[in-house]
């Protein structure tokens, strides 16, 4: 258990994301400057309508840049998915949040079988989407580092970042993109059905020899 700085936000960040951040709000730019100043971390628990029960610890990577009233670029990577246990609108002494967590136990089983699912159903989708694409190497990536490129709501994307089995998340992400093509191609299907419409058309004559009322 840790307690953490909380920075809460309505996004799903995944482990091994780097985070890209325009910081304006007082009681943030002074966490920026205190993670830079102590060499802390801090997390951003995922909001979506409320504050959610899960979300990522991030280390400060750079201030990019400091603009003259005090606002700030920063870039953050993702490490670490915690669940929440306690939220504090304030910190001693501090402006912003802060809360006590524990990390989540990640397992990374042995998954090639199923990366090469989740692939084969990428370059379907993205055949059917009619979007270029360098080829997917297995060993490339991760089911993290592919959330964010095939279409998850918020709502799945929060779902996906609380698997802690890798075979699980891909699995989760297989069946995602199962059902978005068996979509895309009743879409296509209903598409090329209106473009007949209008069209003169060329129909096999029916044999009524044996029809009988």
């Amino acid at each position: 258990m840790m307690y953490l700085p909380l920075f809460p936000l309505q996004s799903v960040f995944f482990p091994g994301e780097k985070i890209p951040l325009h910081i304006f709000e007082t009681r943030y730019r002074q966490l920026i400057l205190d993670c830079k100043d102590e060499a802390m971390n801090f997390g951003i628990p995922v909001y979506l309508d409320t504050l959610m029960n899960y979300g990522v610890e991030v280390q400060l990577e750079d201030i990019n840049q400091l603009y003259p009233g005090g606002e700030m670029d920063i870039i953050c990577t993702a490490k670490r998915v915690f669940k929440l246990l306690s939220f504090d609108t304030t910190m001693t002494l501090k402006p912003y949040a802060g809360g006590e967590v524990i990390f989540l136990e990640n397992t990374n089983n042995d998954v090639f079988d199923e990366k090469e699912k989740v692939i084969e159903a990428i370059e379907a989708l993205y055949f059917l989407m009619e979007i270029s694409s360098k080829s997917i190497v297995s060993e490339n990536f991760n089911s993290f580092s592919l959330a964010h490129k095939i279409g998850l709501s918020k709502i799945q994307e929060y779902e996906l970042l609380q698997i802690t089995s890798e075979r699980e998340r891909l699995m989760y992400i297989q069946k995602h993109l199962q059902q978005v093509i068996s979509v895309l191609k009743e879409v296509n299907r209903t598409k090329a059905v209106i473009q007949l419409n209008g069209h003169f058309k060329n129909f096999d004559p029916l044999n009524f020899e044996n029809f009988k009322i």
